[in-house]
């Protein structure tokens, strides 16, 4: 059966896009350590944790050849013959040039001195391009003084940057539970000597039914996938189990469950 990642329906082995919502469906491949059926997107085996990034950036390199490009040897260039250059131009005497320059400015008649301007009579206003003298003020009043802008100053206090902060609300106590938003990868499960959790379900009632490496939560961005990583009793998304191997993209007010029964269960939300 292959899990549409939309809406978690299940459809048939070698169906295209799903039944209900019409997604088209990922793909199946076999993991190269276990033999399990895995997405062809997926990162890692829900089975064994076989790493299947390395396989697919090793496949996808062996397919390209390497291309020699290889020329007969017998065949012979023929190299044309130069071209002969051009003879050097052949420059005047300077001192021809300055007889010439001297010539023509003997030549040239002197320039015309403009004419004097005329004194305007009485009665004829002064030109326009003229610029008025400042209207006089009287000596027992003191010029006003020339208003100064105030400088505007802005807060940086009033600035400040918001941070979504998701969490899981643990149902069963009421309990918040930070995600670390610096962390890619978020592993959920109890105290192990494999992978150490960083989302511990020790501390929580029923927690017996939740395996030691449970369920992981990876982080691309802003967006939050959840997925299981091989537990005994399965994961479970708004009641519908989730597959090894597949993730699921949390939404806000997503329900998940760890173990069967709903025991012990968390609220996806995000700020």
């Amino acid at each position: 059966m292959i899990v549409c990642p939309n809406c978690n329906h299940q459809n048939p082995d070698g169906a295209v896009q799903c039944e209900a919502c019409y997604t088209p469906l990922p793909t199946l491949a076999t993991c190269p350590s276990c033999g399990a059926s895995v997405q062809s997107d997926a990162s890692f085996c829900g089975q064994c944790g076989f790493d299947l990034r390395n396989t697919t950036s090793a496949s996808s390199s062996s397919t390209v050849p390497d291309m020699e490009l290889t020329l007969p040897g017998d065949i012979e260039v023929e190299i044309p013959d130069l071209l002969p250059l051009d003879p050097l131009i052949v420059t005047e005497d300077v001192g021809a040039g300055e007889d010439l320059v001297a010539e023509a400015a003997i030549a040239e008649p002197p320039e015309a001195e403009p004419p004097e301007a005329e004194p305007s009579p009485a009665g004829i206003p002064a030109p326009l391009n003229e610029t008025p003298a400042p209207p006089a003020t009287p000596s027992g009043t003191p010029p006003s003084p020339t208003p100064t802008p105030t400088p505007v100053t802005t807060s940086s206090s009033s600035t400040q940057l918001q941070i979504n902060q998701a969490q899981l609300f643990h149902v069963q106590t009421n309990t918040p539970v930070e995600l670390p938003p610096q962390l890619s990868i978020l592993h959920i499960g109890k105290p192990n000597d494999r992978i150490p959790p960083t989302i511990d379900v020790a501390g929580f009632p029923n927690s017996e039914i939740v395996s030691r490496v449970h369920a992981n939560i990876r982080v691309e961005g802003d967006i939050y996938y959840l997925e299981d990583v091989g537990s005994s009793n399965g994961t479970y998304v708004n009641t519908m189990p989730l597959p090894p191997g597949n993730r699921h993209r949390l939404r806000a007010g997503d329900r998940i469950a760890l173990g069967k029964g709903d025991k012990v269960t968390f609220i996806f939300q995000s700020g």
